[in-house]
C-alpha cells in the first residue's frame, strides 16, 4: 500500500510527490530560460514559448517552437545543458547525489521516491543503483564530448565553437533530448558517417535503460575477474532484445519504403545510414539528418509507431516502453495457444506485470487518439502531421514535420501535457491522478461477459 508523505503541509503519495518535483523543475527551468542575459541580443520570447521550451527540456523531448541557436547565447546554452541533465537523469537521481554529498541519510521516504522516479520494483540497493546511473551517464557524456569536440575542429573555425557544439551534441544525444544548436539538427552532418555513428551510439546508451547498462558493466567486470555468477536479469534480456529488434526492423522498413522515394538514385550506404539513424532516433533521440517531412506517408506512419513505443523503462526516453510491447506480444502469443501464463528464458512473468502492460497500452492509445482528435479540430494541419507530432510528444522524441511553431496556444498546451506524461510515465501519471492505492475488503459475485 502506498504511504502518503507530507510536503509543505500537504499529503502526497510518492507518485504525486515526484510529479510535484517535476512541476517545480519545469517552473525553475522556465524562469531560467526567460532570463534576458541568456538570450541573443534583440530576442523577445512570449511566456508560452518559454514554458513550452522548459517543458520540452525537462521532459528531454526536443520539440521546440523557437530556433535554439538564434534564441540563446552561450549562457543560455549552458543553462539548457544543465536542464537537459536534470530531465534526462531524473530529479531524484540528482537529488540523491546532492543528499549524499551533504551527508544526508537516505531513508525509507527517499527510497520510495527514488523507486517511483526510476520505475523500479525493489527498495534494496537503490542508492547504489542511482550512484552507478549518475556516474555512467557522466562518463558516457564526457567521452562523447571529447570525441565530438576534437572531431568538430574540422568543422568550426575556433576551438571554442567546436567544444560547445561537441558538448551539446553529446549531452543532447545521451539524454535523448533532441535539441540542437546548429539550427538544422544534424543535417550538416548528413554525409559524415563518423558523427552519425557516435550520435547513434550515444542515443542507444541513453535509451536502452540504466539497469541494462549497470548489468553490462557488472558482467564485464565479473567476467574479467573470473566470477561464474555473472548473469543478466530477465528484464535486461527482454528489453535489450526488443530494443534491438525494433532498431533493425525500423531500419529495414524505412529503407525499403523509401527505395522508390527519398532514397531513389541514392548510394546504398547513404540510404542505409539515413534509415539507421532515424530508426535509432525514434527511440526518443529526436535528432535528424534530413527534413522528415519529405518522407512518404507509410514511412511517417512507421516512424510514428516507433516513437509511440519509445525507449526502454528506467531510461531517458518516453513512450509505452519496449517491455510493454514485448509483454503485449508475448501475452497475445501465449493466449492464442490457450496458455494463461507467460514463460520465457526459463522464467515466468508476473501476472501483475502483464496487467500493467495492458493498462499502459490501453491508456496510451486512448490518450494519443484523444489528442489527435482535439488537435485535428483546433489546428489547421494535415492528419499525418498531427499524428506524427502527437507520437513525438508522447514518446518524448522531438522529431517534427515542422508544424510545432505554427501550433496555437491551445495546441502547444496539449503537446506539453503529452510530453509531461511521456516523461513521468503512464503508471506514475495514473498514480498521480488516482492517489493512494486502496485495498478492497469485500467482493461481489462474479459473472462472465461475452468477449470478442
Amino acid at each position: 500500500m502506498l504511504r502518503k508523505e507530507y510536503f509543505f503541509g500537504f499529503k502526497f503519495t510518492p507518485a504525486q510527490l515526484i510529479g510535484t518535483y517535476y512541476f517545480i523543475a519545469i517552473t525553475v527551468s522556465t524562469i531560467l530560460l526567460s532570463l534576458p542575459f541568456a538570450h541573443q541580443e534583440g530576442v523577445d520570447l512570449s511566456f508560452i514559448d518559454v514554458l513550452f521550451t522548459g517543458v520540452s527540456a525537462i521532459s528531454v523531448t526536443g520539440l521546440t517552437v523557437i530556433n535554439t541557436a538564434e534564441t540563446f547565447n552561450t549562457v543560455g546554452i549552458i543553462i539548457l545543458i544543465l536542464i537537459l541533465q536534470v530531465g534526462g537523469i531524473g530529479v531524484m537521481t540528482l537529488g540523491t547525489f546532492i543528499w549524499v554529498i551533504f551527508g544526508k541519510k537516505i531513508g525509507l521516504k527517499e527510497r520510495r521516491l527514488i523507486m517511483t522516479d526510476q520505475n523500479l520494483t525493489s527498495l534494496s540497493g537503490l542508492v547504489k543503483i542511482l550512484k552507478e546511473i549518475l556516474w555512467l551517464i557522466i562518463i558516457i557524456e564526457i567521452v562523447g564530448s571529447i570525441i565530438l569536440s576534437i572531431y568538430f575542429l574540422t568543422y568550426f573555425s575556433t576551438w571554442q565553437e567546436a567544444v560547445i557544439n561537441g558538448i551539446f551534441a553529446s549531452v543532447t544525444a545521451t539524454t535523448n533530448a533532441g535539441f540542437d544548436i546548429t539550427g538544422q539538427s544534424l543535417i550538416p552532418f548528413a554525409e559524415d558517417y563518423f558523427v552519425q555513428f557516435i550520435v547513434i551510439l550515444l542515443m542507444i546508451l541513453g535509451a536502452i535503460g540504466f539497469p541494462v547498462l549497470i548489468e553490462v558493466k557488472s558482467y564485464l567486470i565479473n567476467r574479467d575477474v573470473g566470477t561464474k555468477n555473472a548473469r543478466f536479469s530477465l528484464f535486461a534480456k527482454v528489453t535489450s532484445i526488443t530494443f534491438f529488434i525494433l532498431l533493425v526492423v525500423g531500419t529495414i522498413l524505412i529503407y525499403l519504403l523509401e527505395l522508390n522515394g527519398f532514397f531513389k538514385e541514392m548510394a546504398w550506404h547513404k540510404a542505409f545510414f539515413y534509415a539507421l539513424f532515424h530508426s535509432a532516433s525514434t527511440k526518443s533521440g529526436g535528432l535528424s539528418t534530413m527534413d522528415v517531412s519529405v518522407l512518404s506517408e507509410p514511412t511517417l506512419l512507421v516512424i510514428s509507431g516507433l516513437m509511440f513505443i519509445g525507449a526502454s523503462p528506467s531510461s531517458v526516453g518516453g513512450g509505452i516502453r519496449t517491455t510493454t510491447l514485448a509483454l503485449n506480444i508475448l501475452f497475445l502469443f501465449h493466449f492464442s495457444r490457450g496458455r494463461k501464463d507467460i514463460k520465457i528464458f526459463k522464467r515466468e512473468i508476473h501476472q501483475e506485470d502483464i496487467f500493467k502492460s495492458l493498462v499502459v497500452t490501453t491508456f496510451a492509445l486512448m490518450l494519443c487518439f484523444t489528442a489527435i482528435i482535439v488537435l485535428s479540430i483546433s489546428e489547421d494541419h494535415a492528419l499525418i502531421e498531427i499524428l506524427f507530432e502527437v507520437c513525438s510528444a508522447f514518446g518524448t522524441t522531438g522529431l517534427s514535420m515542422g508544424i510545432t511553431p505554427e501550433m496555437s496556444t491551445f495546441g502547444k498546451v496539449v503537446l506539453m501535457i503529452l510530453m509531461f506524461i511521456g516523461r513521468v510515465g503512464i503508471l506514475s501519471f495514473l498514480f498521480i491522478v488516482g492517489g493512494k492505492e486502496k485495498r478492497v475488503m469485500y467482493h461481489y459475485p462474479k459473472e462472465r461477459i461475452i468477449i470478442g
